[in-house]
């Protein structure tokens, strides 16, 4: 493997270590359930997918012929992780999950709930 390989492979893992680590700071620290379920969601995604390529170039050139079972594991996450967010957020809406003073928008949440629940106005 090639030098500029190796770094390559090694600033995508970094990567994907610090936004992966980013998110988690982010689910522990923001105040809310709607703020928390934004960070790790993305930071998971792109997080995940950096280390997913990495692992799909290192393999590669080792191998000889690329490996497609990263390319799996990337698009079963891109779809999946924003359709579990979303459930999360409606699954919030309908508890009527309290949400924080500094939360922006919170007019459209009331919104949401009414639109899924019209006999509670």
């Amino acid at each position: 493997m090639t030098v500029f390989l190796e770094v390559v492979v090694s600033v995508l893992l970094v990567f994907g270590a610090i936004v992966m680590l980013i998110g988690s700071i982010g689910l522990a620290k923001l105040p809310d359930y709607f703020t928390r379920l934004h960070a790790p969601t993305k930071a998971s995604t792109l997080g995940v997918a950096c280390i997913l390529v990495a692992s799909m170039i290192f393999f590669s050139v080792q191998l000889g012929h690329v490996n497609l079972k990263e390319v799996l594991i990337t698009m079963f996450l891109l779809i999946t992780a924003p359709v579990a967010a979303h459930m999360l957020g409606k699954a919030g809406l309908h508890y009527k999950v309290k949400m924080t003073d500094s939360t922006q928008n919170q007019h459209l949440a009331k919104k949401a709930y009414l639109q899924q629940n019209p006999d509670d106005k």
